[in-house]
């Protein structure tokens, strides 16, 4: 069964644009089959996981081409990097659009070769796991803005016992396609692939076993403050290795960090970044939530909602084709912080996460801070919470439902 894919449109507008699209992101998210879905009548699609069809492309692009005539899809591109500079002198020859189409997974390299040979000719997409959105049959494309437009939209939602098996089951499509697809060995899979095929091959890591530890490591400080020092304690490594690996796992778009608000008004303001993984059904896996219940009910709840909640807010931008994501966060030297800021058009959205159906005003009292902010205007300030409506608990605050977003 096919999700219908809310980039599809972006997709479309970029083919009409550019010479070359590139969609990346990790292995899995469902890259090949929406284009599959999208432009199989009229594109060819080859993979470069085919070992005659990649040894061509490597020894003799002119060929591989030849072989291919017409409008083309290429996955794993980044497999067989001698075929950039043909794919440049094809494009250049002809001024028409979206002919050819790449895909890759490991962006690390790709994109090295994209900026060399292809800048100015290719519109990129980064695609991510499904939304809640997208698995909710929701048409809604706009980006979490919590603007006057927004906040009055009519929704789909869901139940909260349904939010979290969504959760623990991660944003993986073939995970959707059967609901007795087995989770567990499906992200054994997963895990086992990612490290013997991309890690192996981006920084020829030797022990393997140790990348295990880290990501396990890692995966335990979804939604906290990056600390290089205490992780690499914890793994066996030094602090340079640990921002080696996780600038691996960053570049192969399974975690993201998402960097604090600053401003001249609010000059306590810490500088270190939070870490989040792109996909909780992974940090599920590697830490061994077994189950829908006992991950709500698990000592990390509050850290895996705040991580499915940023990481919902991060593709609704992302589906929009926003790369530069303007997406913040706030805490200073007073312990004081605001787990989510959204910035639009001069005027910040402040934004609390919290793992409650009876939110309260004190639990938005940090959100005031934002009013300091210079050269901004503010938005309307939002609990995200498990609350089945919206709802005003105070003049300045509404409550949000999760499920809604």
């Amino acid at each position: 069964m096919y999700i219908t894919r809310h980039a599809e449109k972006l997709v479309k507008q970029m083919m009409a644009m550019f010479k070359v699209v590139l969609i990346t992101g990790p292995r899995q998210v469902g890259k090949t089959t929406l284009l599959k879905n999208l432009l199989s009548d009229e594109y060819r699609y080859v993979t470069l996981d085919d070992i005659n069809e990649l040894a061509v492309a490597k020894t003799d692009p002119k060929l591989f081409f030849l072989n291919h005539p017409g409008k083309i899809i290429i996955d794993e591109v980044q497999n067989a990097p001698e075929l950039f500079r043909e794919i440049k002198r094809r494009v250049d020859q002809s001024d028409e659009t979206g002919t050819i189409i790449l895909t890759g997974s490991q962006t690390f390299s790709l994109m090295n070769h994209v900026s060399e040979s292809l800048a100015g000719r290719v519109g990129i997409l980064e695609l991510s796991g499904l939304s809640h959105r997208e698995i909710m049959g929701e048409s809604y494309l706009t980006p979490v803005i919590p603007n006057d437009q927004y906040l009055a939209s009519k929704r789909k939602s869901t139940s909260i016992e349904n939010l979290w098996k969504i959760i623990h089951r991660g944003s993986m499509p073939s995970l959707y396609k059967d609901e007795s697809y087995d989770w567990q060995l499906y992200y054994a899979s997963y895990v086992k692939t990612y490290l013997e095929r991309d890690v192996r091959l981006i920084i020829n890591v030797q022990d393997l076993a140790r990348f295990s530890t880290f990501m396990v490591a890692l995966a335990a400080r979804t939604s906290q403050l990056l600390n290089y020092s205490t992780i690499a304690s914890e793994v066996g490594v030094d602090v340079k290795t640990i921002k080696k690996w996780i600038s691996v796992l960053e570049t192969s778009g399974l975690v993201i960090l998402v960097q604090p608000f600053s401003n001249n008004r609010l000059n306590r303001a810490i500088k270190t970044p939070m870490l989040y993984f792109m996909d909780t059904g992974l940090v599920s896996f590697l830490l061994k939530w077994l189950t829908p219940d006992t991950l709500m009910n698990g000592a990390m709840s509050g850290q895996i909602l705040e991580t499915f909640v940023v990481t919902e807010v991060i593709k609704s931008f992302k589906n929009n084709g926003v790369l530069s994501l303007p997406i913040f966060f706030y805490r200073d030297k007073d312990m004081q912080e605001i787990d989510l800021i959204i910035e639009n058009d001069g005027t910040l959205y402040p934004m609390e996460i919290k793992k409650s159906a009876s939110p309260t005003p004190s639990m938005g009292r940090h959100l005031a801070i934002i009013d300091k902010a210079e050269g901004y205007k503010v938005g309307q300030k939002l609990i995200l919470c498990l609350i089945d409506k919206r709802t005003f608990i105070s003049q300045e605050i509404m409550a949000y439902p999760i499920t809604e977003l």
